[in-house]
């Protein structure tokens, strides 16, 4: 089954550099999106309630975006982005997720994505 493309945006009240250490290290990974992130090289291991799943960073660009592909889409065209946006006039702030889901699985996508965004936010104190 095909997956869909998808992309939510939030507001996130941060710099830049600072957002980008909580979403391209594993120790910043691990403050919001996974309970514990492990790297070597390009590979990261990312732990839910004791189960791993692999990803490959695929891009990446200093305090701009981070780009990687689950192990299981590999020599697909799916992959998940956090990528940082600022508002050249305003200077505001904001993350932009780029993600892939199963049709019937869209919202879950979506409100998960919420989810640990508000987590990151926590985090921020944003």
């Amino acid at each position: 089954m095909a997956k869909e493309k998808f992309q939510v945006e939030f507001a996130i009240n941060a710099s830049p550099s600072l957002l980008y250490n909580y979403i391209s290290n594993p120790s910043g990974l691990s403050e919001w999106f996974a309970d514990n992130v492990n790297s070597r090289g390009e590979k990261y291991t990312f732990i839910w309630d004791g189960e791993e799943q692999v990803a490959f960073l695929m891009k990446s660009k200093q305090d701009s975006y981070v780009r990687f592909q689950w192990e299981e889409d590999e020599d697909t065209k799916y992959f998940f982005e956090l990528n940082i946006i600022e508002d050249d006039l305003t200077g505001d702030v904001s993350l932009l997720i780029t993600d892939f889901a199963e049709k019937d699985e869209l919202e879950e996508s979506k409100l998960l994505w919420e989810s640990q965004i508000e987590d990151l936010k926590k985090i921020l104190g944003s």
